[in-house]
């Protein structure tokens, strides 16, 4: 047990995240729309995501940021300040519900300095600009441009990506484990696929089969550590 307890506490890290590595399922529109944009194939300059917990919006975002940087855009993590914005950045803000006052009119300053310049803006939160607990003026500039609900995978495409990101690593995920897995363990996929990583590793160093009982294992060491 105790090598599973180290293990557990090194759980592996998720790859970081690409749109290349997001499994779209209902989104190809809106990863299109993603992918366009560094490479100025996207007239929208704003798009604003939307979904629940585990819908992938943070994912997106951080991909998106990525790719613009990689294209040579100047990229800034929104601080509650629009201290230093240029207005040809392309400025990421996750979690918008969560934004106290001072912060909500920051945000909309960034609006009005990246929509007079040639920047971007990437932002997210839990609900469609119209219902989100923030000043009417900001809500209007989130929704500016392009507004997309991400939509959560289907229970098969969650399946089918865990079996995909097994596969990937050279063995196949039993049904029993993925059905324990969906079950027992938070089902954001970035978790779902490092358990299945710490899975494989505990498979090799303890010379042991890919089993439920070993799955258990592991979310047991995990809850206790």
């Amino acid at each position: 047990m105790r090598a599973i307890k180290q293990l557990a506490l090194e759980l592996a890290a998720p790859p970081a995240p690409t749109l290349d590595n997001f499994v779209i399922g209902e989104n190809a529109e809106l990863v299109a729309a993603l992918r366009a944009l560094p490479h100025g194939g996207q007239s929208e300059r704003f798009i604003y995501l939307w979904g629940g917990s585990g819908s992938g919006r943070s994912h997106l975002l951080k991909a998106a940021l990525q790719a613009l940087r990689g294209a040579g855009r100047n990229t800034i993590l929104f601080d509650g300040s629009a201290e230093g914005l240029q207005s040809d950045d392309a400025c990421v803000a996750d979690d918008v519900q969560r934004l106290d006052d001072p912060a909500q009119i920051a945000l909309f300053n960034v609006c009005n300095i990246l929509r007079e310049g040639g920047g971007v803006l990437l932002a997210a939160g839990d609900l469609p600009p119209a219902r989100l607990p923030l000043r009417p003026d900001l809500l209007t500039r989130l929704a500016w441009g392009l507004v997309y609900e991400v939509r959560a995978l289907s229970e098969e495409d969650r399946r089918a990506a865990l079996r995909d990101y097994a596969a990937a690593r050279g063995f196949i995920l039993p049904r029993d484990v993925e059905d324990y897995l969906l079950a027992r363990a938070p089902r954001d996929l970035s978790s779902l696929r490092a358990l299945v990583d710490t899975l494989d590793r505990l498979s090799l160093e303890q010379k042991r089969a890919i089993t439920v009982p070993l799955a258990r294992e592991l979310l047991t060491s995990l809850k206790s550590s």
